[in-house]
């Protein structure tokens, strides 16, 4: 009896580490969100959706999802250099632009002391985190994502965000 209940101790706490996927809408555009991904409820109202990214390091990265309306949101380039800015001394810049099905994404990456704190506030310096960031270009207006953390978590979110994006804009 003691090894049945073991095993069955063993495979709900396996089974209970997994995450499972939400399904959200930002914008219009149809979200489900990847398997390792745990929701949380926003943090302030410019935030429309919000989520810690599980990776195998153990290590969390955030993930955040914007949307400003169809309004100026400052460019596509005002936001990338915006976020750049917000390390010391970014490392590995790269940022490209696709097309999914007729919608431009342009996708941002970059590692290094990451500085976390509002706007016009103090700052603390994070060394050793990594920036995804995707902008998509919805009919109504850009949705922002971007994936802070550890370099590894970021890291380790990058293929299961792009193939997110890829499948929200293929519906």
């Amino acid at each position: 009896m003691k090894s049945l209940s073991f095993k069955l101790t063993f495979t709900f706490c396996f089974l209970s580490s997994f995450a499972f996927a939400e399904k959200f809408t930002v914008a219009g555009i149809n979200f489900e969100s990847p398997g390792n991904w745990e929701s949380s409820k926003p943090s302030n109202n410019m935030r429309k959706a919000q989520f810690s990214a599980n990776s195998p390091s153990g290590k969390q990265a955030e993930v955040v999802f914007y949307h400003f309306g169809s309004g100026n949101t400052g460019g596509i380039q005002a936001n990338v250099d915006r976020w750049m800015k917000q390390f010391e001394d970014p490392q590995d810049k790269k940022v490209d632009t696709v097309t999914i099905n007729k919608t431009r994404v342009t996708y941002a990456q970059a590692h290094g002391t990451f500085l976390s704190g509002r706007p016009f506030g103090p700052k603390t310096p994070n060394p050793g985190y990594g920036l995804l960031a995707a902008i998509i270009e919805g009919e109504g207006g850009a949705v922002f994502i971007k994936i802070t953390g550890p370099k590894k978590a970021v890291e380790a979110n990058i293929v299961a965000t792009k193939k997110m994006v890829e499948a929200s804009l293929s519906q």
